[in-house]
């Protein structure tokens, strides 16, 4: 697969400015990207998965909520009522919201459309996508997985 992931730019839930996958440059990265706010209980399922198998030991694991571009207002209130709805600072730091053309964005990854969430491991020197798959990952999958880094 040569498939480079795109760089998009977003802030975490601490107000931290952040390019992905560009700022994330000590290891392999781990993104889950979700559109609809009915997918958080998916995400968190493959963040647990990903947790149980020490996934997080190699990899960088970052969930990103894309939304589509809104104006400056309606961002600020969006990303409050999230933070406030996370207290956990560590879920804070990874979750890193992103406001951009939704559909050039799916296009961009061969995404088809917003019924689940999407996730991709990419290399962190080349930000080639390494795997990726949607809905949840399979004990094969995170062993594929630990193979490649």
């Amino acid at each position: 697969m040569d498939d480079v992931f795109p760089s998009i730019q977003g802030k975490n839930l601490n107000k931290r400015s952040l390019t992905i996958p560009d700022d994330f440059t000590e290891k392999n990265l781990f993104i889950i990207v979700a559109f609809l706010q009915w997918q958080q209980r998916a995400v968190d399922e493959v963040i647990e998965h990903l947790e149980a198998n020490d996934v997080h030991l190699t990899h960088h694991i970052i969930e990103v909520p894309v939304i589509q571009q809104t104006t400056w207002l309606r961002q600020v209130r969006l990303d409050t009522l999230m933070r406030m709805g996370i207290r956990d600072r560590e879920v804070r730091q990874r979750t890193i919201t992103v406001y951009l053309d939704k559909k050039e964005f799916q296009a961009s990854l061969d995404i088809p459309n917003d019924d689940s969430i999407h996730w991709f491991v990419v290399d962190h020197a080349t930000k080639k996508i390494l795997m990726r798959g949607a809905g949840n990952i399979s004990s094969q999958q995170i062993e594929h997985l630990r193979l490649k880094r």
